[in-house]
């Protein structure tokens, strides 16, 4: 999972993209598989929202494949009453907007594509330093030591 302080990052990124788009009423981000990364989404059920998006993420990305359009950027939905946009996020996450129905499309588009590589930035180079291996620690030298017969001065 994503470490603690990269989430705070995430979380910022989403709270900042909610102030510049005032139409927007809820920013998640979310792992691949569906697990909530951060989210500001007044009165939604993140994890629920994060779970759909999963399963929305992977039907996308078969229709783009089956269709030869290439890799997933987003999927966007119009409902009666507003709008659901999910982008990439990096390699590992994504991004769901919920927005008013009166928004800027095009707008939309351009914040949360930029929000999207931004956090994608984040949570790929936080999960890089989680599966890299530790250093392995050195065997004690004999010069690391104390002498026999001197006092430890360590």
């Amino acid at each position: 999972m994503v470490p603690e302080a990269e989430v705070k990052d995430v979380l910022d990124e989403l709270q900042r993209l909610r102030a510049r788009v005032p139409l927007l009423t809820g920013a998640l981000a979310a792992s691949t598989d569906g697990l909530v990364v951060a989210q500001d989404t007044p009165g939604i059920q993140a994890e629920g929202v994060a779970a759909l998006t999963a399963a929305a993420l992977g039907v996308s990305i078969r229709m783009a494949d089956a269709t030869g359009r290439g890799g997933f950027r987003e999927l966007l939905i119009r409902g009666a009453d507003g709008y659901v946009a999910t982008y990439a996020a990096g390699s590992s996450a994504v991004l769901t907007l919920l927005a008013e129905d009166r928004i800027n499309v095009g707008r939309l588009h351009l914040e949360g594509r930029r929000a999207g590589a931004r956090i994608g930035e984040v949570v790929d180079a936080a999960l890089d330093r989680a599966d890299r291996p530790a250093p392995p620690s050195r065997p004690p030298q004999s010069r690391d030591l104390p002498r026999r017969g001197t006092p430890d001065h360590a």
